[in-house]
């Protein structure tokens, strides 16, 4: 892995350890959900993880960059990004520069969530089909897999 600015490698830690909880309290579809977390900058870099990782597998060194099309910038690891899960992702980040992370999971519940920086827990509310919408934050994009 090429050598990272600490506060970059301080986001792959925050996401790596979001990963892992997720695992651990259930959260995770295998490998078909994802988390994703922007990188300082105005070159619109995310963080998401390796396509065909478990959850709890997931490191700081082993998430990828990715552009806002969800495709590797580290051209050794193009073949191990699903782009096609990065599209909610891409869509929340670009509309929303305050969006610093984006999860997107399959649980029985439907949840999924967005944070923004210092939003706190206000940020997440519960909608009617008992899933968590980020207030405010919601997009909706069709599927391009």
């Amino acid at each position: 892995m090429r050598n990272v600015a600490p506060q970059e490698w301080e986001i792959r830690c925050d996401l790596a350890a979001a990963y892992r909880l997720i695992a651990h309290f259930g959260m995770d579809d295998l490998i078909y959900t994802h988390l994703s977390a922007r990188l300082p900058g105005n070159e619109h870099r995310f963080l998401l993880n390796r396509y065909g990782m478990m959850f709890d597998e997931i490191t700081a060194s082993s998430l990828v960059v990715v552009d806002p099309e969800g495709h590797a910038l580290d051209k050794e690891r193009v073949s191990e990004i699903n782009s096609a899960g990065f599209t909610i992702h891409s869509a929340v980040h670009m509309s929303r520069n305050d969006a610093q992370c984006v999860m997107h999971t399959h649980t029985h519940t439907g949840r999924h969530g967005g944070g923004r920086a210092g939003a706190g827990p206000a940020a997440v509310e519960p909608n009617v089909n008992g899933a968590l919408r980020p207030h405010r934050l919601s997009r909706f994009r069709g599927y391009r897999g």
